[in-house]
């Protein structure tokens, strides 16, 4: 029987773990002390320390899954990037055609001569034709919500609780507690957000019908699988309910795909046959430079060119001047000729298999109540013995001293994994020697919280 783990033990390998870090990070201690004086907490992005070390980890070098720390502490990275570096740290390919395009210009403000190119390969591998570049996931599904409520006449949009679509504020909204309200973390938003914004439950059929229902809902925003709270799986058949509900309401359906395109060539939605209005591809997609991609159906873009013959004219509110940029495409169209290709993604899902089952198996050994899951190569475990089925169920299960502390376990035996939860990539720079130092940690770490 699954024994839980003590609070006891996950506070012990803590304290444990933080002294370890600190004595082995001098030169990094330093650094931050440093840049205390002139960076906000310490860090050029504020969520920079939420690894939850005593300071943060400066890093002086990464290539493929290997980095380097500024005291010269070697890593596997199975983190990349949080996605951003999901074909590894500067792949030969990208560093490449930086070198070449780089010396012919960045950014222009006029089609760089491969824009025609670059348009028909995201058609090809993601399936929507028309497609517009931004520098982020979080300016696309911005810009998507825009699009979407202009040609809908509709103000409202729809979001699942605990969903992550980057730094979009209208989607901070949750139903924990009951009652749809914003998301205590969210810093300085003075609207109220659940006047335009619906939200309900991951998997759950009825309350998405219930809330389309009034045709007032220009989108509903969706990653295909949860993937920011854990990694949360759609049941059987609830993404044909969802596509016939948006279809019945005349809402239209937005995938954003920005971490789930680790499930093939062509996202989970060309491994899925789902069928989108939109698309959102970011982090990624020009080998984890600036940049991102969103597309729309014919449909959507003949009602957008229908909008737009009658808009009035002058700012738009979508775009900036850095998207779409020469550099941008250019390195798009190297990332996705040289990746999201069948071939390229094979080994990597056949290498995530191996580290599912090699986790799986560590964790049925040791007798804790975990559970792993999967996505082509990406894979996650949770500290709880059942699968969550929606955001708030997962929000729940989480064990966040657990989390923490299996997480610095791991970083001061050189694997890195994704901080905010248990993800694992697989880039093409992972070997099998490097899933089996991963699985040895997390063992090591379980052995030692359970003895």
């Amino acid at each position: 029987m699954p024994q839980p783990i003590r609070d006891t033990a996950i506070a012990a390998m803590l304290d444990r773990e933080a002294r370890h870090f600190i004595q082995r990070n001098p030169r990094s201690r330093a650094l931050s002390e440093e840049a205390a004086k002139n960076w906000l907490r310490g860090v050029p992005m504020h969520w920079m320390v939420d690894w939850g070390t005593p300071f943060p980890l400066f890093v002086a070098d990464a290539k493929g899954v290997d980095l380097t720390d500024a005291d010269g502490n070697a890593y596997i990275d199975f983190c990349l990037g949080d996605t951003g570096a999901m074909f590894g740290h500067s792949p030969p390919p990208v560093v490449e055609t930086l070198q070449r395009e780089g010396a012919s210009g960045f950014t222009t403000m006029i089609p760089s001569v491969v824009a025609a190119e670059v348009g028909k390969l995201l058609a090809d591998r993601f399936g929507l034709p028309f497609w517009q570049v931004t520098a982020t996931a979080s300016d696309a599904n911005r810009a998507v919500l825009r699009w979407c409520r202009a040609i809908t006449g509709r103000q409202k949009i729809l979001v699942f609780n605990h969903c992550y679509h980057g730094a979009v504020d209208e989607t901070y909204v949750t139903i924990d507690g009951g009652t749809p309200h914003a998301d205590p973390a969210l810093i300085g938003e003075p609207r109220d957000l659940t006047a335009l914004t619906k939200v309900v439950e991951f998997n759950d059929v009825a309350a998405l019908e219930a809330a389309l229902a009034p045709s007032d809902v220009a989108c509903v925003l969706a990653e295909p699988v949860m993937t920011n709270v854990g990694m949360v799986l759609p049941d059987e058949g609830y993404h044909t309910r969802l596509r016939q509900a948006t279809r019945r309401t005349g809402t239209l359906l937005i995938i954003d795909e920005t971490h789930c395109m680790s499930s093939g060539p062509g996202g989970y939605t060309r491994a899925h046959g789902l069928e989108p209005d939109g698309l959102v591809l970011g982090k990624p997609i020009a080998g984890g430079l600036p940049a991102a991609v969103y597309g729309f159906s014919s449909a959507v873009a003949e009602r957008i060119r229908s909008f737009l013959e009658k808009r009035t004219p002058g700012h738009s509110g979508i775009g900036t001047t850095l998207s779409g940029s020469k550099i941008q495409l250019a390195l798009m169209r190297t990332v996705i000729e040289t990746y999201f290709t069948d071939a390229a993604f094979a080994p990597l899902i056949a290498l995530a298999e191996e580290l599912e089952q090699g986790l799986a198996q560590v964790i049925a050994r040791r007798g804790v109540p975990w559970h792993v899951v999967r996505v082509g190569a990406r894979v996650e475990f949770m500290c709880s013995p059942r699968r969550p089925r929606n955001g708030g169920e997962a929000a729940q299960l989480i064990h966040r001293p657990a989390d923490r502390a299996i997480h610095h376990h791991l970083l001061n035996r050189g694997v890195i994994i994704t901080p905010f939860h248990n993800m694992m990539l697989i880039c093409p720079a992972t070997t099998e020697a490097h899933v089996a130092q991963l699985v040895e940690g997390v063992d090591r770490c379980i052995a030692e919280l359970t003895s």
